[in-house]
């Protein structure tokens, strides 16, 4: 069966992904800048606000919020030390209090609180999530150049972690073996595996593990 071919921006079926966090991957950047063939003009620097929403109790649900919009996505597995994820949840504020009791609050393991409104405001849902000590809203600003190395999707990134400025760097495929080519290419071989939920548990003192570089 012959290999998907990857497009930056558009939707493949689920994809492996290598992403770290650290200071500095300022020799595998440039690497990958000039190993990379070109990409569309939409995708070499693109600016986001998000907010993750980060528990205690959770590792395997990725919730951000973009634009009035909650998305959700669940890891599946991980093969050869990359992770795949996969969709769970698309909504937007106001949400109902049924998603929020039947997806959103199991998403992040933790009790429901009382929902007494047939519907929440953005607002009032951030409420409710600082007001449960096991979960925090995030904000995280990036700052992403898109490159395309062996036929995988990368990025580098500049991320802002409720201010503290990181950097992040990935490739993601259908295909592993394109993204093992590319680690080994652009010189992150050896290099830990993170992703953002890990990332931003280490940054806010909810884990007390380092970065990849530090």
């Amino acid at each position: 069966m012959a290999k998907e071919e990857m497009k930056i921006g558009e939707i493949s079926k689920p994809r492996f992904e290598f992403r770290s966090f650290g200071q500095c991957f300022c020799e595998a950047h440039k690497r990958m800048a000039r190993l990379s063939m070109p990409v569309p003009e939409k995708v070499w620097e693109r600016s986001s606000d998000e907010i993750y929403i980060i528990s205690r109790k959770n590792d395997i649900n990725n919730t951000k919020i973009r634009d009035g919009k909650m998305d959700i996505k669940t890891f599946v597995q991980a093969v050869d030390g990359l992770e795949q994820w996969n969709p769970l949840m698309k909504g937007e504020f106001p949400i109902s209090a049924e998603v929020l009791e039947k997806e959103v609050f199991p998403a992040f393991m933790v009790e429901t609180p009382s929902l007494t409104k047939a519907t929440y405001t953005y607002e009032e849902f951030i409420k409710m999530v600082e007001d449960n000590p096991d979960l925090a809203a995030v904000r995280v600003h990036k700052q992403r150049f898109g490159y395309m190395v062996n036929d995988t999707i990368c990025e580098v990134g500049n991320v802002l972690i409720n201010g503290a400025k990181i950097v992040t760097i990935n490739s993601e495929s259908t295909e592993i073996e394109d993204i093992k080519k590319t680690i080994k290419d652009v010189g992150l071989e050896g290099v830990e595996n993170i992703n953002y939920l890990q990332a931003i548990k280490r940054v806010i003192g909810m884990s007390n593990k380092p970065l990849a570089n530090e």
